[in-house]
């Protein structure tokens, strides 16, 4: 007999094939080839939670069929703070559909639902629908502010604005709390028309007021654990903070070798180390070593299944959220400075083109020479510092290789098209008590960039050994951009006279690389590769190795960053699994068959959260750093054009909005062709990329939002972020005003490989109202109407 899960597939797949007929439950049972009675009743139990799941619609008249042969979707709902949302389908070929306000029935951010498809798409409008059933809530614990209204009722609102509810409390079994404090409420009963919700505290965070509360605030939302259960801790107390030589066993001592790491100052979980020579052949040998935490988190222990469910560490501007305790994390799977680490190595042979031509990958202990830092490799390779290069002498020979082998590897990378992406990014400094100081521009040199390189390098070198070894795997992959996106980038690039020729053959990488090189050094640089990145898909993991669109490769993975990336600790399992320990037997493929892909899954999930948690507290401590900038006026750049108005970024990467309504003089529409607003009596165009000079005039820290407001040209009392040193910035934002010429360009980590982070734009472009049919009163598109 045939199981649950089996007929579940069986019925999707010929469903598949009804197009857009609905079929009776006889239809199915022939089309699928049952058999007995008993294998019926198992056919009914799978359609009735296939249907509960949304996975299939049964008719008033009992018959069955898929969502989107019926004009329905199902997926997950994304709200708007103004009521409005978007279902994000279940099957990534099909478009979101927006759900107007009173058409969400009472769907919450995040909520599995299926919609109804009132009107299909036309033109460049989206579809639009009403959602008819919520198939699982999203949400069940939240954060808010507890709070006490003048007739003694108590209540929470949530933090998250996109939940527009407030939760009463059930004050039996609720944890105390008063006025002001934030609190992680449990959902008892969802809302309904007219109906608040329910809930029980479950814990106070803190008064909103006090230090780091609203980090913590951000955290508790997206339900982060911060603090290890007592069974993980306990385990991890019992690692050793030593490696016991009896454990080396059969691994290959390279403890006589010279490595290093090299990593930010302020890094404390070092996983990687770096060797390199030239080899006789004139060839060199790039050994890239990696922390074995395989060898202490095991398969099924209680740090591993606490690992697996957080799925990477999280880092945020105060505070790192590490995925295995710092005992392990910056201990024994650290590789500190001159002591012995197990690791797994990847050794690499490179020809002068930057070809991996022979590799191997095994067991090694290692004992590091120097602790390296990126400031450090760039005072010797592009300051030459004489002071560093005599400090670390022993170790400058073999930095000079390494920077002539980075250089091969990007050259490779170059020839086949990868898409570099090198977008300037802002670190927020924060005192003792969380609040920020400075906001400052990170720059990658080229000791990060080298870094870099080799990881890719190494990354690249073990997916394609093991997809070559025809075994389950875990890949990092990076799909082709869908096409609708990607037309519009096209369409917006024309702007700046550059125009793409289509391939038949499909898009190639190296076409948008090309793109960026011609808008290299220009104003339009950063808007163009901006509004690229904005048309990428999102990396991701997954079973099969679909290939790396912005990297140009059919390889990739995720193998040296094992203390805080559960899937580099998976590559790590599987290595010792195919490689060290010989299993390659058919249990041992079910096995791993069986358990990747809900890693995968999972793990994307893990990484979207943690990049949403990061993103969060940049914005709120971006957004207090401004706030006593009131009044003060800046330069900045035009980032976003929208129907509501302009967001405009300071040098700083700081963004704020200038509302429609503050543009004086003029009644300006949205031109989605040329990413402008234009009015229509004047003229005035605001474009993307446009330098902008604007005033601080609203700064709300609890909403995350800034707003600005236009200045006329010449403004004398204009700030230049870009041209006070570090202490003048820091005197500005006390009120002193210095006229001295400042450079912002401050040195930081950058991450080693495959960040998949869009950030803001800067750049300039021409041309007159096109779309005079989309502008005249009244003509406005169904997501339009509700985006003001």
């Amino acid at each position: 007999m045939s199981s649950q899960t089996q007929y579940k597939d069986e019925v999707i797949a010929f469903l598949k094939t009804q197009s857009d007929k609905a079929v009776s439950i006889e239809e199915i049972e022939k089309g699928i080839h049952m058999g007995d009675a008993d294998e019926f009743k198992v056919l009914v139990k799978s359609l009735v939670q296939l249907e509960e799941r949304g996975k299939i619609i049964r008719t008033k008249r009992n018959l069955y069929g898929l969502p989107e042969n019926m004009n329905h979707i199902t997926g997950r709902f994304q709200a708007h703070e103004k009521g409005f949302g978007f279902v994000i389908p279940e099957d990534k070929t099909l478009d979101d559909v927006f759900i107007p306000p009173r058409m969400t029935n009472n769907a919450m951010n995040g909520d599995t639902v299926m919609a109804e498809i009132m009107q299909s798409k036309r033109n460049d409008s989206r579809q639009e629908g009403v959602i008819i059933k919520i198939i699982e809530r999203g949400t069940q614990n939240l954060v808010g502010l507890y709070t006490e209204d003048t007739n003694g009722d108590v209540y929470v609102v949530p933090d998250d604005k996109k939940l527009n509810f407030r939760i009463q409390i059930i004050e039996e079994g609720s944890v105390k709390a008063v006025a002001g404090h934030k609190v992680v409420v449990t959902i008892k009963e969802y809302p309904e028309s007219n109906q608040d919700a329910k809930g029980y505290i479950t814990s106070v965070i803190g008064h909103k007021n006090d230090p780091g509360v609203d980090i913590l605030s951000i955290v508790h939302g997206l339900e982060i654990d911060i603090e290890f259960p007592d069974a993980v801790i306990e385990e991890a107390n019992r690692v050793p903070d030593q490696i016991d030589p009896a454990t080396i066993g059969s691994r290959r001592d390279l403890r006589a070798e010279m490595l290093i790491t090299i990593d930010g100052e302020s890094a404390k979980d070092l996983d990687d180390a770096v060797s390199a020579k030239q080899l006789p052949n004139g060839n060199y040998e790039l050994g890239v070593h990696i922390a074995d935490v395989s060898h202490y988190v095991t398969e099924g222990s209680e740090l591993d299944t606490e690992a697996a469910e957080r799925g990477t560490s999280v880092y945020l501007v105060d505070r790192v959220i590490p995925m295995i305790p710092h005992r392990l994390s910056n201990g024994i799977c650290s590789l500190n400075p001159k002591q012995d680490r197990f690791t797994l190595s990847c050794v690499m042979e490179i020809d002068k083109n930057g070809s991996v031509v022979r590799h191997e990958i095994f067991e090694s202990v290692i004992n590091t020479t120097e602790r390296m830092t990126y400031t450090g490799v760039n005072q010797i390779l592009t300051d030459r510092d004489e002071a560093t290069r005599e400090q670390f002498k022993e170790v400058v020979p073999m930095v000079e290789t390494m920077e002539k082998i980075a250089q091969s590897l990007r050259h490779r990378r170059d020839v086949r098209g990868s898409v570099d992406f090198d977008i300037g990014e802002a670190g927020v400094i924060v005192d003792e008590n969380g609040h920020p100081t400075d906001v400052v521009l990170r720059t990658r040199g080229v000791g990060e960039k080298m870094i870099e390189e080799f990881m890719l390098a190494a990354n690249e070198t073990v997916a394609e050994h093991f997809n070559k070894m025809h075994v389950p795997f875990i890949y990092r992959v990076h799909e082709e951009p869908k096409e609708d996106r990607l037309q519009t980038f096209f369409e917006f690039i024309t702007n700046f006279g550059i125009t793409v020729q289509n391939s038949k053959d499909g898009l190639k990488p190296s076409v948008l690389q090309e793109v960026l090189d011609k808008v290299k050094g220009k104003p339009e640089e950063l808007v163009v590769s901006t509004v690229m990145l904005r048309s990428m898909q999102q990396a991701r993991y997954d079973v099969h190795s679909l290939g790396h669109f912005g990297l140009s490769t059919e390889y990739y993975t995720h193998f040296t960053s094992p203390i805080r990336r559960y899937p580099d600790l998976m590559v790590h399992r599987l290595i010792r699994s195919y490689l060290i320990n010989k299993q390659t037997d058919e249990a041992t493929m079910a096995h791993w068959n069986a358990e990747l892909p809900e890693v995968a899954e999972h793990t994307s999930k893990m990484e979207r959260r943690a990049i949403q948690a990061e993103r969060a507290t940049d914005e709120l401590k971006k957004t207090e750093f401004m706030l006593d900038k009131i009044g003060e006026v800046y330069k900045g750049v035009i980032s976003s054009a929208t129907n509501f108005g302009l967001f405009v970024s300071l040098e700083n990467t700081i963004e704020g909005l200038i509302h429609i309504s503050a543009l004086k003089g003029d009644y300006f529409n949205f031109n989605p062709q040329q990413f402008a607003l234009i009015g229509e009596r004047s003229g005035k165009v605001y474009r993307i990329g446009d330098e902008i000079i604007v005033k601080v005039e609203k700064v709300d820290v609890e909403a995350r939002k800034i707003d600005f407001s236009a200045v006329k040209e010449g403004d004398d009392s204009v700030v230049d972020l870009g041209e006070l040193k570090t202490s003048e910035r820091r005197e500005y934002s006390k009120g002193r005003r210095s006229k001295k010429p400042l450079n912002l360009k401050g040195k930081g980590d950058s991450p080693k490989a495959d960040k998949d982070k869009p950030k803001y734009g800067g750049g300039s472009i021409s041309g007159k109202n096109t779309n005079k049919k989309n502008n005249k009163k009244g003509k406005k598109t169904f997501y339009q109407k509700y985006s003001k």
